[in-house]
C-alpha cells in the first residue's frame, strides 16, 4: 500500500473562514505501480485531491497514510521529507520566467542536492546533458538554453514534465498535462509519464478532461463530482460517463462526454445527456 486515504474530507482553502468542502468522505487506495486517471467536471475537487495526496492540504476530518507514515502526525521537517518521495506536477508548473530552460529542468533533482550543489547550478548547469535528454522524451531538447518566459504555454507544461523525469518520486501526481498539447504530443506525452512510471514502479495519478484518453491508456479511473468519488472501477461504462457530467451545462464538458462515447452510445445515451449538448459546437 503506498497510500490511503480513509474518510477524507478538506475545506477549500480558498472558500471564506475555510468552511466550504472541497473533498467530502474519501476513501482510496493506492498500490505501488498502479496508474489511475483522475477525471470529473471543473470544480469536481481533482486539483484538491492531487494537492492533498502531496501533503499541501490538511484534510478536516478523516486520516491519511503516506508511504507507511501519517503526514499530518509529522513535525513540518520530517514532512518536508517524506514530500521528497513523490512528485507534484501542476497544470501552469510555477517556472521561473528568466530562468534558462536547462537550469529549471534540473531543479527536479533539487530534493537529492546539499545546499552548495543548488547553488552552482544556479551559476552554471551541472549536468546539462541529462536535462537535455529529459527534454528529448518530450521533444522539447531543441530549447534547452531557452528563457522559459519564450516558452508557449504548451512547452511550459513539457518542460514542468521533464522535471518530473529528474527526481526520483516514487508516487507521480499529474494535473491536467495534456490541456495545452495538441492531440498527437498529448498522447505522445501520456506515452512517455506512463513509461517512466512503469519503469521505476511508482505510482501514477493523473487528471485529465479527455475523456476518450482516460479509457483508452488507463485500467483504473475514478470520477470526481463534487468533491465524492462517483466510481472508482477497471470497466468505466458510457453510461457510467454520462452520469458524471449530466446536467453539468458547459460547451468543454459536452465536447468531453461526446468524445468519450461512441456514435451509437452517444444517441442511446441522448435523454441521459441531453443537459449537457443544449449547444454543441467545436471549441
Amino acid at each position: 500500500m503506498l497510500l490511503q486515504l480513509q474518510n477524507v474530507s478538506v475545506s477549500h482553502p480558498a472558500s471564506a473562514a475555510g468552511h466550504e468542502a472541497a473533498l467530502s468522505d474519501l476513501t482510496l487506495s493506492v498500490h505501488a505501480g498502479e496508474q489511475i486517471a483522475l477525471i470529473g467536471p471543473s470544480g469536481a475537487g481533482k486539483t484538491t485531491l492531487l494537492h492533498t495526496l502531496a501533503c499541501a492540504y490538511k484534510p478536516s476530518q478523516g486520516s491519511y497514510r503516506l508511504f507507511d507514515q501519517q503526514p499530518w502526525s509529522l513535525s513540518e521537517h520530517a514532512r518536508h521529507a517524506l514530500r521528497r518521495r513523490l512528485f507534484l506536477a501542476p497544470q501552469t508548473p510555477p517556472l521561473p520566467p528568466r530562468q534558462r530552460v536547462v537550469t529549471t529542468v534540473l531543479a527536479g533533482r533539487l530534493p537529492s542536492w546539499s545546499l552548495w550543489h543548488a547553488l552552482r547550478n544556479l551559476i552554471k548547469p551541472m549536468e546539462p546533458e541529462i536535462a537535455f535528454d529529459a527534454l528529448a522524451r518530450f521533444h522539447l531538447q531543441h530549447k534547452l538554453y531557452e528563457r522559459v518566459d519564450r516558452l508557449s504555454g504548451g512547452e511550459r507544461q513539457r518542460c514542468g514534465l521533464a522535471r518530473l523525469l529528474l527526481s526520483d518520486a516514487n508516487l507521480l501526481l499529474v494535473d491536467e498535462p495534456l490541456s495545452a498539447l495538441d492531440p498527437t504530443l498529448a498522447i505522445h506525452t501520456l506515452h512517455t509519464l506512463q513509461q517512466e512510471a512503469s519503469e521505476r514502479n511508482a505510482a501514477l495519478i493523473c487528471s485529465l478532461h479527455q475523456v476518450d484518453l482516460a479509457r483508452k491508456h488507463f485500467k483504473r479511473i475514478i470520477g470526481l463530482r463534487d468533491g465524492k468519488i462517483v466510481f472508482d472501477s477497471d470497466h468505466v461504462t458510457d453510461d457510467m460517463i454520462a452520469a458524471l457530467y449530466a446536467n453539468i451545462r458547459s460547451d468543454a464538458h459536452t465536447d468531453t462526454v461526446a468524445s468519450s462515447l461512441s456514435t451509437d452510445a452517444f444517441i442511446a445515451n441522448t435523454a441521459a445527456v441531453a443537459a449537457i449538448i443544449h449547444d454543441p459546437r467545436c471549441i
